[in-house]
């Protein structure tokens, strides 16, 4: 797992440091989208990581206007998620999402979903004039 730090400061005064994540796998599970009587809504999507001995289900979800890059997957489709820890307490319990904000295709040919240019290829390159040899 990949993780980068920015920091910045928070209105108590205490400097925050989130971490970005980033974990592939395979989409297992598509739940459907949930909306909440304050306007709120998510969806959840579940991959499967198998590069350890033991595959791990890893549960990610979505929220607000990032609802929309897991109506855009697949059961079946190989991905890689980039994603934030978000904690909260609630009722003396504590909880924690894995809250994506990035979920990139990783399937070969399809450059829809990835924001990289393809490799240079010789082969594509068009000279208008002789080389200078």
């Amino acid at each position: 797992m990949k993780s980068t730090r920015k920091s910045f400061a928070s209105p108590r005064g205490f400097v925050f440091i989130p971490e970005m994540h980033e974990q592939s796998g395979t989409v297992k599970v598509i739940f459907e989208e949930q909306t909440f009587a304050s306007g709120f809504n998510k969806r959840e999507f579940v991959i499967t990581d198998e590069a350890d001995k033991y595959p791990q289900d890893i549960k990610f979800e979505c929220v607000k206007d990032k609802v929309e890059l897991v109506n855009k997957l697949s059961v079946g489709q190989k991905v890689k998620v980039t994603f934030d820890l978000r904690g909260n307490e609630y009722n003396g319990k504590y909880y924690v999402n894995l809250a994506a904000w990035k979920v990139e295709s990783l399937a070969a040919g399809n450059s829809a979903d990835s924001s990289e240019p393809p490799p240079f290829d010789p082969a594509d390159e068009i000279l208008d004039e002789e080389p200078p040899f």
